[in-house]
């Protein structure tokens, strides 16, 4: 038994929803910030309800306006970049994840201004090179890259950062 188990016997566990309570409690949740069909998919069936109420559930929220799949994406992409620092590859490999469709992630994609996302990435840039410590100037440079590939950059934009940074340094 996990530790967790060992201190928490007699609580019970999470409280499955009731049908005619799910549309409240899912439109709190859809209030409080944005959410995608696949989102709101995976909290039904955690609340157990699946297959043809969870996707009746689901359309009256998209009906509502609870749910819209191009204000997610371009929210989904502003956050994401603004607050961490995820580079395009890494957001749309999100998106995609979550099922949202290919135009619907170029549009969220644009809301990204390139001057902005440039700066970011040489800031990223910036802040690795001065926490590696390597002293073969090759292998840091791989290094640096490798973690901003894994951040979503793409390489040709990273290998111009680092060589920018490089000249500095």
């Amino acid at each position: 038994m996990s530790s967790w188990g060992k201190f928490n016997e007699g609580q019970p566990s999470k409280k499955n929803w009731e049908l005619n309570e799910a549309h409240e409690k899912l439109t709190t949740y859809c209030a409080y910030q944005e959410r995608c069909p696949w989102d709101v998919q995976r909290k039904l069936a955690e609340k157990g309800i699946q297959g043809e109420q969870a996707s009746q559930l689901i359309q009256e929220l998209i009906d509502e306006e609870y749910i819209n799949e191009e204000r997610y994406a371009r929210s989904f992409c502003r956050g994401k970049f603004r607050m961490k620092k995820w580079g395009k590859s890494r957001i749309q490999r999100e998106l995609k994840m979550r099922q949202i469709p290919e135009k619907l992630i170029t549009i969220g994609l644009s809301e990204i201004d390139p001057v902005e996302y440039y700066d970011t990435l040489l800031t990223q840039t910036e802040k690795k090179w001065e926490q590696t410590k390597e002293s073969d100037l090759f292998k840091k440079k791989y290094k640096i890259s490798q973690y901003l590939m894994s951040k979503g950059f793409e390489y040709d934009l990273i290998k111009e950062a680092i060589e920018e940074i490089s000249k500095i340094d």
